[in-house]
C-alpha cells in the first residue's frame, strides 16, 4: 500500500473520468428513480459500493421522502403528430419530476407551462418540481418562437408512486475509527460540470484511496442533493460523532479557477489544509466564506450537526451563464481541468492525513546539517527545514509551521521526513 503523498496522476487507476461522463451524461436522473439507480450501478462497476434505498413516507428530520418518480416518454406533438417537443431528443426538456398529463390543449393554454431562456435561445433550461406536484416542459426559446396557433397533444408518461430514496455510500477502512465524508450530488440529468464532474472525480479519489495506507476511514456518499444528505444525517446519528473532516464536491470540470468553501467555523484543519494548497498551487484560487445557502455543505454544517465540512468547487453555482441549462455538455468540461481538481483534493487529503506535532531532539542551537547529508538541496527547501526545526517544539503542527513559514505544506511534510529519518525529529 502507497502513502498519501506518494499518489501519482488520475491516469494511474484507470478510469477515464470523460469516459465515465460519457455513459452517465443520456440519463434521467432525479432525487429519486431508476436514473440514480443506473448511476449508481455504473459507479459499483469501478468501487465497492452499498446502495441503501429509504422507503417513501420516510421521516428524515424535518423532512418525508417523497413519491418515487420515474418517466418513461414525453412530447408535445402538432397535428400532423411531430413531435416539437421531445425527451427523446434530451431529457432536460421536461421539468423534473413532472406530473403525468396526457391532453390535448391549445398553444395559449400550454404556454403556462412552457420555460425557456430568452436571453439564451438556443439553451434549454433545467427545472424541476421535486416537493409541489405539477408538470412542464423546457425548450429553447428559438424552437418556441416557431410553434404555430392550434391544438398541441400533451404527454408526459411519468409515475409518481410509492418507492423510495437511493443513495450510494462506500466505505474505506483506515487505521482509526476516525472518519473523513466525502459526498456528490447524483440528481441532476444531463448536465456535466453540475454534477456529473463530482461524481467522476469522487469516483476517481474512491480508487486512490482504496490503494493508499490511510489514517482516517473514509466514507464516500453519492447522493441526491440536498434530501439525500439529510437522509443520510438523520439515518446515521451513531455515525456523526465520528466525522473528524469532509469535503462535499461539485461543479469541479469547468475551465475555471478553484474555490473552496469554508465549514461553519472556518477555521478547522481541513479549511486551512485547503487554503495552504490553494494559496500554494492556484493563483486564482478562491477561498469562500461559509454561508447558509449552497450545495450539500449547508445540511453537515447545520447548527445540529455543525460538522467540519468545507466545499471544493470550481465553476460554483449560479456563477456561469451554462449553469442549470443544456450548456453544460460535454463540450464544457475538460478531463484536465477534472484531473487537477482531483490532484488537489489529494493534496488537502494529505495535509488531513499526515499533520502531526514533531518534537526538535536537538533544540540547542541549530544542529549541525552537513555532517548529517541534510545541508543542500534549494534555497526554499532549506529554508522550510530550518522553520521545521525551529518550530517543532511540541506544540506547532506541520500545518502551523506551513502557514508561519508561508510555504507550501508539501514542501514541510518533505523536509520533516528527513528530518526524522535522520534522528533530528521525533513525531508525538
Amino acid at each position: 500500500m502507497r502513502k498519501v503523498a506518494d499518489v501519482g496522476s488520475i491516469d494511474d487507476f484507470g478510469l477515464s473520468p470523460i469516459e465515465v461522463m460519457e455513459r452517465l451524461y443520456p440519463i434521467c436522473r432525479s432525487i429519486t428513480g431508476d436514473g440514480v439507480r443506473q448511476t449508481l450501478s455504473i459507479v459499483g462497476e469501478q468501487l465497492p459500493l452499498e446502495v441503501h434505498e429509504v422507503p417513501t413516507g420516510t421521516q428524515v428530520l424535518d423532512w418525508t421522502i417523497p413519491p418515487e418518480w420515474n418517466i418513461n416518454d414525453a412530447y408535445v406533438a402538432d397535428r400532423s403528430g411531430r413531435r416539437v417537443i421531445d425527451f427523446r431528443a434530451s431529457n432536460l426538456h421536461v421539468v423534473n419530476y413532472s406530473a403525468p398529463i396526457k391532453r390535448t390543449m391549445a398553444l395559449q393554454e400550454l404556454r403556462g407551462h412552457l420555460h425557456t431562456i430568452p436571453d439564451r435561445p438556443d439553451w434549454i433550461p433545467y427545472l424541476t418540481s421535486y416537493y409541489v406536484e405539477d408538470w412542464g416542459f423546457c425548450l429553447r426559446q428559438r424552437d418556441l418562437d416557431t410553434l404555430a396557433d392550434g391544438d398541441y397533444e400533451v404527454v408526459i408518461d411519468s409515475t409518481l408512486s410509492e418507492g423510495s430514496l437511493t443513495y450510494g455510500e462506500v466505505f474505506l477502512p483506515g487505521r482509526t475509527d476516525e472518519e473523513v465524508v466525502l459526498t456528490t450530488h447524483v440528481c441532476h440529468p444531463s448536465l456535466c460540470n453540475d454534477n456529473l464532474s463530482g461524481i467522476v472525480t469522487l469516483m476517481a479519489l474512491g480508487l486512490a484511496l482504496g490503494q493508499i495506507e490511510l489514517r482516517y476511514s473514509y466514507r464516500l456518499l453519492f447522493i441526491p442533493g440536498t434530501i439525500g444528505s439529510i437522509t443520510w444525517l438523520a439515518l446515521n446519528r451513531d455515525v456523526v460523532p465520528r466525522i473528524r473532516h469532509g469535503l462535499v464536491l461539485a461543479g469541479l470540470g469547468a475551465d475555471a479557477p478553484l474555490s473552496y468553501k469554508r465549514s461553519r467555523h472556518g477555521t478547522t484543519l481541513i479549511d486551512r489544509a485547503a487554503e495552504n494548497i490553494l494559496r500554494h498551487s492556484d493563483p486564482q484560487g478562491r477561498m469562500l466564506d461559509f454561508s447558509p445557502y449552497g450545495y450539500d455543505e449547508r445540511q453537515f454544517c447545520s447548527p445540529g450537526f455543525d460538522l467540519p465540512v468545507g466545499r471544493m468547487t470550481r465553476a460554483e453555482y449560479g456563477t456561469y451563464p451554462e449553469y442549470h441549462t443544456s450548456a453544460d455538455d460535454l463540450s464544457f468540461v475538460s478531463e484536465q481541468s477534472i484531473s487537477d481538481s482531483w490532484s488537489a483534493i489529494l493534496d488537502v487529503l494529505t495535509i488531513v492525513e499526515t499533520d502531526a506535532r514533531y518534537r526538535n531532539l536537538e533544540p540547542f542551537g541549530e544542529p549541525q546539517l552537513g555532517k548529517r547529508g541534510l545541508y543542500g538541496g534549494t534555497p526554499d527547501s532549506r529554508l522550510a527545514m530550518l522553520w521545521v526545526l525551529n518550530l517543532s517544539d511540541g506544540h506547532n503542527s506541520l500545518l502551523d509551521i506551513a502557514e508561519r513559514a508561508d510555504v507550501p505544506y508539501a514542501t514541510v511534510l518533505m523536509e520533516a521526513n528527513r528530518l526524522e529519518a535522520a534522528g533530528l525529529l521525533e513525531r508525538l
